[in-house]
Formats: structure tokens, C-alpha cells, sequence
């Protein structure tokens, strides 16, 4: 009835098994090329492309205008007195409002910002040439240098935390992309001392790892560590990258996903395809060129018809979309990436994509290189770009290792619509209708409180849940009609949301103990694994289970919530709605979609009758284009 229980991705073949031929053999390191702009290189196109498709050759200076918005916050950041201690710091409550005890390094990561707008000639770029924007741009390679850590590693959320992909990665991403801008502007004594920071941090990312699995940051760490390699030719950096790739690849499955913590994330699954189409600027392998062409396949399933992306159907609920990857391989002539690519782009300038203005310092400055590096590779549009899934023909499919179904429907009075639902998340249903692209039900699942005061979800992904998916019968195979009648279903386990936080006791108690052990290696690996399972990827079952069935019929999808009680009582339960549970730092951002959703709460009959038979049964009626009506129970 249900299938066996398993872990994301189990029965799948990653790609390095998946008949892509190995990549030794027939791996190439590319030659970067260079652009008609002075500095710019790794095969940066920062002159005019072709003409492209009527209408969106304007639309590609969205990415500059939004990336050019954020250059005087930037600035505002940094610490832009030459005669500071901090000169070049971006972490400006550090530097300035004093507010914390070290400097948060991937705050260096706004160099590449200053960069790239004093060497791309923009549109209404007054950053260009200008030699302030140089020397601030070199202040902040400088800074990068003198808060490195002798391993060669840095510290992003607490000190000696050692960080992996995630800041040690990223960060000399940045610094290597910056060099390659502004390195010829470099007095020789820091050039010097440049490269042997560039060979310190790309030896630890060869070196080390991290715990807990997130795909996209062993794909950041491969590009940097490749770019440290072609930039000093040490052997070692390229015996190292060799390795990391396996690793990864081990990581990413046939179905188009790669593993983020226990699950598939769309946002840092397009962050993957961006970090990987860089690196084969410089190094070309078929089976990374796979990934990247099957997660692009697949995240266009998340590509929704209101202009947003992803968001609580992910492992991580991220909603933000790197776009540079996507770019990238429409210029290489793969059409389905244009068309994400052109969709997105048009839900950024319809303000539908979470924009840099409204994210905290520290992640705005990831979205200003990947806009300007989508404006100066901007793909060239076909005259016609293939249909996004929500703009295809009917059908019906179902993901069985990333346990989520994807329908699109034309009901009975023949109106179109688009919904997905992912089980291994606690059965998260999104639902749109076509005519308009409105978002008519967003449902997470089910939120309540319990009389010992903790907060329980069915939102959560365990390798416990018991999935089943009802195809439609083979009579109603996808047609004008529609796919036909069809039911998904998930049960297993409530789990505990999480809600940690630090007080002043155990936050000196945390900084003291950082100070004393953390300068070992192997402790603070320990230390950041612990961290990781007690905010983001462990939570203690809860005295409570859920079974959620989605069943698809003429007009209607029918959404049946089982509540069981196992111990403590309910107090209050909320139905449907967005919501978040996992702890993430680059995700709920507020979304203008969000105001008509509406959750469902069990009244107080209903609450007093759960804690009396031990459970009930609520079904809701969600009309394909007007939405849920009011929920029936039964117990």
C-alpha cells in the first residue's frame, strides 16, 4: 500500500552511474577566454550580444538596474577610510555600529560587486573605471587577506567556526573572479600575498569538508578550488578538485535533484546549476554538464505561472533563483534554460522574485554578481522558446526518489490549472489557476500547539513518512481532458518545531568555549555538525501523527487531514497557509502572494473532540480557480 520507507534519493543512480562517460578520459580544461572588456575574463561577454527576441532585449537591464540599485548600500558597509584598522570591511555593524566581537568575513564577499561595476561597462553604470571603486575594490581583497585564518579557512557566524564551502568557498570565488577584473592593478607585494592566500584557502577546501550534505556547496567549493588551481598550478589543488568531484557527484540524482541536508531544494538547486556552469568556463567535464542540464529539466517544474520560484515546496523553503547558470546554457544553445531564464526574469521585474532590497546584509551581496553576471552573459532569446511545464499540454508526473507529484489539469468545465505537491515534505500543496496565474491555495501542512507549550508540524522531512501515489487509470492517460482522477498520499510522525535561542548566559558560555577549542580542527568540524542537527536538520518526534491525502477529481482537488494523538493534548491547530519550520537563514522573505492565502483552525468543539477520540479527519474542497471552502470533520 505505502512504499518502503527510505532516504531521499534512495534507488536512484547518481550521476556518476548513470552512463555519462567518466570524466578523466574526456574532461577538458578549457582556456578562458577574454572579452572585448579589459579585465574581464573567464569568458565573460560583457559587449552586445545578438539581437535578441522582440521585447526582451530590455528586459536583460533588469539585471544591471537591480544588481546597480544595491552599489551604494554596499559601499555604505564598507569601511571606506584608508586609514582605518578595518579599511575595506564590509561587516559594518562590526566596524562601525560595534555591535559584534569579529568580523563576519563573508561580508568580503561585496568585492566582487565592486569589481565587476568597475569593469563592465553597464548601462548607466557610474561606477565604471572609476579609480575610487579600484582602490575601494582592492581594499577589500586586502581586508579578505588579513582576516584569513592560518589554516587558510574563515569565520562567517561565530569565531573559529572554520567555515567549509560556506564562507572559505564563496569567498574565494569572489576573490579569484575580483582578480581576474583588477589583478593587474595590484602592487606586486600584494600580489604576493594574494596568491598565497588564494593557495591556503583552496588547500583547505581540498582538504577538508563539511558535515551534513548540501549539494550546492560542493559545487561552490569545486569552482573556487579549480579557479585557485589555474590561477597557481599547483598539482595538488587539481588532485584535490578530482576528488571533490566524485564526491559530489555522489550527491545528485537521475531525476534532475541534488541532495540539500535530506532533501531536494529548487532554490539552491538553480545556486548549483549557476556555480557549475562557472566552473565550466574554465573546465569542462560531461558528467557535471549532466547535472546541470537534468536539474534544469527538473527546477522548471518550479517555475510557477504568477513569476515566482520554488519557496516552501524545497527542503530548505528557499525562494530566491540564480539566474547566471541558466543564462549560460541558453547561450549554449539548450532552449529550455532560456525560457527559465526569460520567465524569471520577468517575475524579477514584476517584483514576484525575492529582490536584494529586502535581504539582510548579509545575503543581499550574493545577488548583485549573479544579476550583473547574468546581464553580461544575457542569452540571446530564440524566436520561440519551449513551453515551461504550467504551459504544456495536460499530464500528470511523479518524482518517486524527491517524492513530489507535478499536474497539470483541465477539469470538467475545462479550466486549466497547475499543481504540485511534495510528500517527503508532509504532503506541502501548492495550487495555481492558468487564466490568470493566481496562486489560489498555498498549503504547508498542519501547525499546532500543545498543552506543554510546544509547537508541532507535519512539515518535516523523515526517512519514517509512507508515501503512495494513485496514477490516473491508464483510460485516462493525459489528453485535452485532462490526466484524469489521481491521489497522493503521505503519513508518518508530527515532529517538534524548532525555536533555539540564545541568551546572554549561554551565548558568553558558546563564545568561551569557541575561544578555548575551537582553534582545533577536527573540534570545531564537531562543534558545526552539532550546531547544524540541533537548528536545522533534527527535531525530536512529536506525541502526535498525520496522514494527508491530495485526491484530484472533476472540479476539485480534495484535501483529507488525519490528526492523531498520541500523549499531550491540542490546544490550537492551524490548517494550510504558508509557514516555515526548518531553521534556514536565506529563506522567508515576505512575497505579495502571501496576502490572500488564508489558513483553516479547528474550532474548539472540534480540538475538545481530537483530545477525546484520540484523532479526527478533516476534509477541505479546494476549487481548481476559486479555492478551499470550509472544512468538514470527521472523527
Amino acid at each position: 500500500m505505502f512504499e518502503s520507507k527510505k532516504t531521499a534519493g534512495a534507488g536512484l543512480r547518481p550521476a556518476e552511474a548513470s552512463g555519462v562517460e567518466p570524466a578523466m578520459p574526456g574532461a577538458v580544461e578549457a582556456a578562458p577566454s577574454r572579452s572585448g572588456v579589459p579585465g574581464v575574463g573567464t569568458g565573460m561577454r560583457a559587449q552586445a550580444q545578438a539581437p535578441a527576441q522582440a521585447g526582451t532585449a530590455n528586459l536583460r537591464d533588469v539585471y544591471a538596474r537591480k544588481a546597480l540599485s544595491q552599489i551604494p548600500r554596499l559601499l555604505s558597509l564598507q569601511d571606506r577610510n584608508e586609514f582605518s584598522r578595518t579599511y575595506g570591511c564590509f561587516n559594518r555593524e562590526y566596524w562601525l555600529c560595534r555591535t559584534l566581537d569579529f568580523p563576519s568575513s563573508i561580508a568580503q564577499f561585496g568585492t566582487h560587486s565592486l569589481a565587476l561595476v568597475h569593469s563592465v561597462p553597464f548601462p548607466d553604470n557610474p561606477y565604471y573605471q572609476n579609480p575610487k571603486v579600484l582602490q575601494w575594490t582592492l581594499a577589500g581583497i586586502d581586508y579578505w587577506m588579513k582576516i584569513q585564518k592560518g589554516d587558510g579557512s574563515f569565520d562567517e557566524f561565530y569565531p573559529n567556526e572554520r567555515g567549509w564551502a560556506g564562507p572559505t568557498g564563496f569567498l574565494l570565488y569572489a576573490m579569484c573572479a575580483s582578480y581576474r577584473l583588477v589583478g593587474d592593478a595590484m602592487p606586486p607585494e600584494m600580489r604576493t600575498r594574494f596568491l598565497d592566500a588564494v593557495a591556503r584557502a583552496g588547500h583547505y577546501l581540498a582538504r577538508q569538508d563539511e558535515p551534513g550534505v548540501l549539494a550546492n556547496h560542493h559545487a561552490m567549493a569545486l569552482l573556487p578550488i579549480y579557479e585557485a588551481y589555474d590561477l597557481i598550478k599547483d598539482p595538488k589543488l587539481k588532485s584535490g578538485f578530482d576528488v571533490r568531484v566524485e564526491d559530489f557527484l555522489r550527491y545528485c540524482y537521475d531525476e534532475g535533484w541534488c541532495l540539500e541536508y535530506d532533501g531536494t531544494d529548487l532554490g539552491y538547486l538553480s545556486a548549483t546549476v549557476s556555480f557549475l556552469a562557472k566552473l565550466q568556463k574554465l573546465y569542462q567535464d560531461p558528467r557535471l554538464d549532466q547535472v546541470c542540464r537534468r536539474a534544469i529539466e527538473f527546477s522548471s517544474y518550479f517555475v510557477y505561472p504568477n513569476g515566482h520560484y520554488a519557496g516552501s515546496m524545497g527542503s530548505r523553503n528557499t525562494l530566491h533563483f540564480y539566474p547566471h547558470g541558466y543564462e549560460v546554457y541558453g547561450g549554449q544553445g539548450v532552449p529550455l534554460a532560456s525560457a527559465v531564464a526569460e520567465r524569471m526574469l520577468r517575475g524579477l521585474d514584476e517584483r514576484a522574485l525575492v529582490p536584494p532590497e529586502i535581504q539582510e546584509d548579509r545575503y543581499f551581496l550574493y545577488r548583485i554578481p549573479e544579476f550583473l553576471e547574468s546581464w553580461v552573459d544575457y542569452s540571446a532569446r530564440p524566436e520561440s522558446l519551449p513551453a515551461l511545464p504550467y504551459e504544456r499540454e495536460p499530464f500528470s508526473r511523479y518524482w518517486p526518489g524527491a517524492k513530489i507529484h507535478a499536474r497539470r489539469g483541465r477539469d470538467a468545465r475545462g479550466r486549466d490549472y497547475y499543481a504540485l505537491t511534495n510528500l517527503a515534505k508532509g504532503g506541502v500543496f501548492k495550487l495555481f489557476r492558468l487564466d490568470t496565474g493566481e496562486l489560489v491555495e498555498s498549503d504547508c501542512g498542519v501547525l499546532a500547539s500543545l498543552a506543554n507549550g510546544k509547537v508541532v508540524s507535519s512539515q518535516w522531512i523523515d526517512e519514517a513518512f509512507r508515501t503512495r501515489h494513485e496514477p490516473p487509470p491508464a483510460a485516462a492517460a493525459p489528453s485535452e481532458a485532462g490526466p484524469g482522477e489521481e491521489m497522493v498520499e503521505v503519513a508518518g510522525p508530527m515532529h517538534h518545531m524548532v525555536m533555539k535561542l540564545f541568551n546572554p548566559i549561554t551565548m558568553i558560555a558558546f563564545r568561551v568555549f569557541m575561544l578555548a577549542f575551537g582553534w582545533h580542527d577536527r573540534l570545531a568540524y564537531a562543534i558545526k555538525g552539532w550546531i547544524r542537527n540541533l537548528l536545522m536538520t533534527r527535531s525530536a518526534k512529536a506525541p502526535a501523527s498525520f496522514r494527508r491525502s491530495v485526491s484530484f477529481g472533476p472540479t476539485s482537488v480534495t484535501i483529507h487531514d488525519e490528526i492523531i494523538r498520541q500523549g499531550v493534548a491540542f490546544t490550537k491547530v492551524r490548517l494550510g497557509d504558508e509557514f516555515f519550520v526548518r531553521y534556514v537563514p536565506q529563506s522567508r522573505y515576505f512575497q505579495l502572494q502571501e496576502l490572500p492565502l488564508r489558513a483553516s483552525y479547528l474550532t474548539s468543539a472540534q480540538i475538545k473532540e481530537l483530545n477525546r477520540a484520540g484523532r479526527i479527519t478533516i476534509a477541505r474542497q479546494v476549487d481548481y480557480h476559486l479555492g478551499a471552502g470550509a472544512p468538514e470533520s470527521g472523527a
